[in-house]
């Protein structure tokens, strides 16, 4: 029998913090489990380099009845290991969490009781942050950037402690996108989504996966692949900054009739050429996004190769 909630968990390279998790994940699960909510767990091994994949054995051996561990050949990333545990998953509702315990398990329950009001997506929004304080507010500004481009409202972007209908997770299933952001690709779906305040801890073992980098490319997806409107804004720019270059034209003709040849202003003219090739590689970079995203499009690889999954059929383990 299905059960009723699936938690799907994409582990990299979290050797030092699983235990940590398991003493938690657990025993908040089982809780759920005495008011009647059945429920799976679904880790998805995102091409560890560390014993991660052993451990996520280990447990499965342990707790074959609620356990199945996804296991990829490489690392595809963590929207990618969502994905395919969204494909594993066979709950009513599916909540995701990452490994490292910044979120806590026991807000589960929270996300579940929200979604039985009749919601088919709940996001949440971290109470008290307890990251750095420049990815805090990289994120908030990040945060209100997106909702402008993309008209997708979600407060808290950055976290992952999430629920989702199975209506939503069987669109989202259908999609093929290579690269994609899940929250904003499930708000597109949902027909009545809501958001909850949670809790939010310091990472209890391990370090961050996202690197500035990785935070910036994050984010350049969201916005290319939810949204057109930056093309759009410099298409704009480019006819605004056309008519601006005509009339500093015109007034230099003006200027030079009237006063005679002078050298003044020069080096203002450099300036502004340099602004407007700086403005020119911005978009060429902007388009290139784009024009990136169609050619792994239409390559066809897949997203992601499975390499084995753990778990009980028939009373036997696999």
């Amino acid at each position: 029998m299905h059960p009723e909630l699936s938690v799907v968990i994409p582990v990299y390279n979290e050797e030092a913090g699983l235990a940590n998790l398991y003493a938690r994940l657990y025993p908040a699960l089982d809780k759920l489990a005495e008011r009647g909510i059945t429920y799976e767990i679904v880790f998805v091994n995102d091409g560890s380099r560390d014993r991660s994949a052993e451990i996520l054995a280990d447990q499965f051996r342990l707790r074959p009845d609620v356990t199945r561990a996804v296991l990829f050949n490489g690392n595809y990333g963590q929207h990618m290991a969502i994905l395919a545990g969204f494909q594993a998953s066979r709950g009513e509702i599916v909540v995701t969490l990452d490994a490292d315990l910044q979120n806590p398990p026991e807000e589960i329950g929270a996300l579940v009781d929200k979604m039985r009001e009749g919601y088919d997506y709940v996001g949440s929004i971290r109470r008290k942050r307890q990251d750095a304080a420049w990815r805090t507010y990289l994120s908030k500004a990040m945060n209100r950037i997106r909702e402008k481009i993309t008209r997708i409202k979600i407060t808290d972007q950055g976290n992952m402690l999430r629920a989702y209908g199975r209506n939503v997770i069987n669109l989202i299933n259908q999609c093929t996108e290579v690269n994609t952001f899940v929250p904003a690709l499930a708000y597109t779906f949902a027909r009545k989504p809501t958001e909850i305040v949670v809790e939010h801890e310091e990472r209890t073992a391990g370090e961050s996966k996202y690197s500035f980098y990785s935070l910036i490319r994050l984010n350049f997806d969201l916005m290319t692949g939810f949204s057109i409107m930056p093309l759009q804004l410099f298409s704009m720019m480019g006819m605004i900054l056309s008519g601006l270059s005509g009339g500093l034209v015109v007034l230099l003709l003006i200027r030079r009739f009237l006063l005679g040849a002078e050298a003044e202003g020069l080096f203002t003219l450099f300036a502004i050429a340099f602004f407007m090739m700086g403005v020119i590689l911005f978009g060429i970079g902007l388009l290139g996004e784009y024009v990136g995203r169609i050619y792994q499009q239409v390559q066809g690889r897949p997203r992601f190769v499975v390499q084995t999954i753990l778990e009980e059929k028939s009373g036997d383990q696999a």
